[in-house]
């Protein structure tokens, strides 16, 4: 019989072992949470595709914030659905339009949370792009400057951290030059740097009522297929002034994740996206997976490829879990 000289089965012999030699731990800290804040007082209206998410007036987004807080997790992210949408997205940068009151509310009641805003024009826009459209196009510098007064009417409202998902080039080199303007010198920017054209976006679309109207987002947000181009897209928003960088989505990017971890000494973030939350729920609820075990599997692989921060919408469950 063949003895073996090494034998790795040895940590692994119980479950107090496995936790001293564990390389990688999942905590609440490593979360942020995604709201979707909209008008209205009383208001919670579940996302049909993403269950356990809702869209939700102010007075309910204060209660989530609370609840994420008693979680130990200390950071939120506020999507806005405006009571009105433009060809300019003129809510995105309105000083009482909804994500401005939100965050107002906000620090109000839970002043110790850190509220990150999306920063962007498409859940405002009437054709749904990110961008001013001219000739059926997305104009990129005239957008700039309307993503720059956002970012500075967020700033005035209190929000903590700023984050363009608009994949706009130089658009962090405008934002931190208006907030500088502004004295807003100490606002991070957490940019969207490696942003995909992912078909795992399909429920956020739902929830944020944001489906362009016509086309695709493919001629600003990234090839799939491409690394390189994804290295490139982050030095640019680091040389222009970001703070944080994001890779998004997540689960089928973890290659770039661990790349952009190794290249870069900043805090990486990834987003754990619509699609990627939908499935595990989808599959849980048919009994085809234990959805709590792969649900922290799959954030710990987001963990363990590099990243500093995970946005998620699992983020109240997996702490909860995190948290026995």
């Amino acid at each position: 019989m063949y003895n073996p000289l090494i034998r790795p089965r040895r940590l692994r012999t119980n479950e107090t072992i496995r936790r001293m030699v564990r390389e990688t731990v999942l905590t609440p800290d490593d979360f942020i949470y995604p709201l979707f804040v909209t008008h209205g007082k009383g208001v919670k209206k579940e996302i049909g595709s993403m269950p356990g998410n809702f869209q939700q007036s102010i007075d309910n987004i204060v209660k989530d914030c609370e609840e994420a807080q008693g979680l130990g997790i200390p950071a939120v992210i506020l999507f806005g659905i405006p009571e009105h949408k433009d060809e300019v997205g003129s809510e995105a940068y309105d000083e009482h339009g909804i994500v401005q009151n939100a965050i107002k509310a906000i620090k109000d009641r839970t002043p110790e949370i850190i509220v990150i805003t999306d920063v962007c024009l498409c859940e405002y826009t009437s054709h749904g792009h990110c961008g001013v459209i001219k000739n059926g196009t997305v104009q990129n510098d005239p957008t700039l400057e309307l993503l720059a007064k956002e970012a500075v009417s967020h700033a005035r409202a209190g929000a903590d951290m700023v984050a363009p998902s608009d994949m706009m080039d130089g658009r962090v080199g405008a934002i931190r030059e208006a907030l500088d303007e502004e004295n807003f010198t100490g606002i991070p920017i957490m940019s969207y740097a490696a942003k995909y054209a992912s078909g795992f976006y399909g429920p956020f679309r739902e929830a944020a009522e944001s489906t362009p109207q016509f086309g695709d987002r493919r001629s600003y947000q990234m090839d799939p297929p491409n690394t390189r181009e994804a290295m490139r897209e982050v030095a640019l928003d680091i040389d222009e002034g970001a703070d944080i960088v994001m890779v998004k989505p997540a689960l089928s990017y973890l290659d770039i994740i661990y790349r952009v971890k190794q290249e870069f000494d900043l805090p990486v973030a990834a987003y754990n996206v619509s699609g990627e939350f939908s499935m595990v729920k989808a599959a849980a609820k048919l009994g085809w997976i234990e959805g709590d075990r792969v649900m922290l599997e799959i954030l710990t692989s987001m963990k363990r490829a590099g990243a500093d921060m995970i946005l998620t919408y699992h983020a109240k469950e997996a702490a909860k879990l995190l948290n026995k």
